[in-house]
């Protein structure tokens, strides 16, 4: 078999590597890109395209600030969010780890049932949801939000978790076992602090996922003053149709925190995903 020269192997690598790049870069570019043309739009007189606003115009972020009382909503989406995303990684932590260090009967039927829900659209089980929250009277509250809320994204969360548990040694809570602790006290002092990485990808992923959740807040909440971002959004596309500052505005402000969350915590995100890749 022929050798390839040392010629052919540099031009080769050179393609390879120039390819990889233009790759990158074309997806850096359509990532980019929407987030780029609003935030610029948002301080144009006449929205639209990637140039430099000729006038940088204000008025957009002074209106949602003053008349629209964006930090109300902005409020409530902290509120919301920061709350169910608590109770959910902790309830699905819990869980997560009676399945890794466990046996038990029907331990595969109780992983297959968290499974499934991967495949329910939300849209699929409103009308029980909004019946239940009738029923125990949390319809139009933030209260029962947060209740939707914690239960959204249980199986992505769960599976996250579930593997970080099994890269840790069995030995750490054997030996704290000899020492006196039970399941309860080997699970906060043991394991959570070693799985902190693990913990910290399902809290950004259940965060970033409540805080872009529009269909159920823009269902339940009919009250303006209990809203969150994304309900508020919605508002834009009637009442606020032609005040295309405001809109743009309001998205920048919008998706500002969650942007700023992944890339303060997006080392820890990808160490975390690539340790639990080792074992599922």
């Amino acid at each position: 078999m022929d050798k390839k020269s040392p010629e052919k192997r540099s031009a080769l690598h050179i393609l390879t590597g120039t390819g990889r790049y233009l790759v990158m870069a074309f997806v850096l570019f359509i990532s980019i890109y929407p987030i780029l043309w609003v935030f610029l739009s948002s301080f144009k007189k006449n929205p639209g395209g990637l140039a430099l606003p000729a006038e940088w115009v204000f008025d957009g972020y002074i209106t949602i600030f003053t008349k629209l009382s964006i930090q109300t909503y902005f409020g409530n989406s902290i509120f919301v969010t920061v709350i169910s995303t608590v109770i959910s990684v902790l309830v699905v932590a819990m869980s997560a780890y009676v399945s890794a260090r466990m046996e038990f009967k029907l331990k595969g039927l109780v992983t297959l049932m968290f499974t499934t829900t991967l495949f329910i659209p939300s849209i699929s089980i409103s009308f029980p949801i909004y019946r239940l929250l009738g029923d125990l009277g949390l319809k139009d509250t933030r209260g029962g939000l947060i209740f939707i809320y914690s239960g959204l994204g249980i199986a992505v969360t769960f599976f996250i978790i579930r593997s970080y548990f099994l890269t840790i040694p069995r030995e750490m809570e054997e030996a704290a076992r000899i020492d006196g602790c039970g399941y309860c006290a080997s699970f906060f002092r043991i394991i959570v602090p070693i799985a902190k990485p693990g913990l910290s990808t399902a809290a950004i992923m259940v965060f970033l996922n409540n805080w872009n959740e529009f269909y159920f807040a823009s269902i339940l909440l009919k009250s303006k003053e209990k809203m969150t971002i994304p309900a508020l959004l919605g508002q834009f596309t009637t009442a606020y149709s032609k005040n295309l500052n405001g809109m743009f505005s309001a998205i920048i402000v919008s998706v500002v925190p969650t942007i700023l969350i992944f890339c303060l915590l997006s080392e820890t995100f990808v160490k975390s995903l690539t340790a639990g890749a080792v074992k599922g």
